[in-house]
């Protein structure tokens, strides 16, 4: 069941590991978000996957080439998603990254 303190807790993670990323991903399937955000996590959490495995292991501190090369896969993604969805996974992308500490 979703709390308000859930959402307060996921709403106000760090993320500072790849680790961290997955699980703030998958917190979204466990709190019931709305289709939108879990799709754009799901999408995102294959590339993020994709392109830690080049840097290291999971535990590995998020760094900005991590974050570019992603970013890089969040728009090539373009080419294989509707206007709609890759704006929808561009817009999650970009709120995640808000919380990164680098």
């Amino acid at each position: 069941m979703t709390t308000d303190k859930n959402i307060s807790d996921i709403s106000t993670k760090k993320l500072t590991t790849v680790a961290d990323f997955y699980q703030y991903l998958d917190a979204l399937f466990e709190l019931d978000m709305d289709s939108d955000t879990l799709f754009a996590g799901s999408y995102l959490r294959c590339f993020i996957s994709l392109v830690a495995t080049e840097y290291g292991d999971e535990n590995q501190v998020i760094a900005t080439p991590l974050l570019t090369d992603i970013t890089a896969k969040v728009s090539q993604g373009k080419t294989e998603l509707s206007p709609q969805d890759h704006a929808i996974v561009t817009n999650f992308w970009l709120g995640l990254q808000q919380r990164v500490v680098l």
